[in-house]
């Protein structure tokens, strides 16, 4: 069966921070210029939730606090697939490893073949929940994207080491931090920066999440677990 391109589907987003201590960067690349999705902006890796990721162990889970935000307005079971996700899309689309050594219980799905050859198993301890957006309507996709960040201090390897990297992104580079607003980004992006740049000091998981919600009727700016966000000015 065709997928309804029209539907609305759950994402996961990863944002690596590097050097947040001295000079902090982010990893960015460039979609494509015919892809259906901002094309030829500079994103950060991620993508669509996989049915099968609700299947796939995880070494190490997300910490609580931030699975506890993710079950508002969603279902209680997605955060496990979420997290799976950020994994999955980090590592096909820059060939960074966040995971802890392990092996695979049983047969290792076809997806994460190349993953479990380095010898890790998915872990999402190190992730943190910072961020949520839904798609404005009337673009030609919309995704419910859950924006997660990691200290790249927990990324295993080479951190520039883009080898096994798909062809999905390309010009994958660290960007300093203070640079990045230079790129062509989406609006969004723009926004998820700022939250950024306020969280390089403290390392903890946020207590509540920014969450931006577009339909029909408005555009809406509130928290997760938390109260609305102040007007500017």
């Amino acid at each position: 069966m065709e997928q309804d391109k029209t539907a609305i589907r759950n994402a996961a987003t990863v944002i690596v921070l590097r050097d947040r201590a001295s000079d902090p960067a982010i990893l960015m690349g460039q979609r494509g210029a015919k892809a259906a999705f901002m094309p030829n902006k500079f994103v950060f890796p991620g993508g669509a939730v996989d049915k099968a990721d609700a299947g796939i162990p995880l070494a190490a889970p997300l910490p609580q606090v931030c699975a506890d935000r993710l079950t508002e307005q969603a279902a209680e079971d997605l955060g496990h697939a979420l997290a799976v996700a950020a994994v999955r899309e980090l590592w096909e689309e820059t060939g960074l490893i966040l995971g802890k050594p392990g092996h695979w219980p049983g047969a290792v799905p076809d997806d994460w073949t190349s993953f479990a050859a380095t010898g890790h198993l998915p872990a999402a301890d190190a992730l943190q929940f910072v961020f949520r957006a839904l798609t404005p309507p009337g673009r030609p996709r919309r995704f419910d994207a859950r924006f997660f960040l990691v200290d790249a201090v927990e990324i295993s390897g080479d951190l520039d080491d883009f080898t096994h990297a798909s062809d999905e992104l390309s010009h994958l580079q660290w960007i300093p931090l203070k640079d990045a607003r230079r790129f062509d980004l989406p609006f969004i992006t723009e926004v998820v920066l700022a939250e950024v740049a306020g969280r390089v000091d403290d390392p903890t998981p946020p207590e509540s999440v920014p969450y931006f919600h577009n339909n029909d009727e408005a555009s809406l700016f509130l928290r997760l677990r938390g109260y609305p966000m102040p007007e500017a000015g």
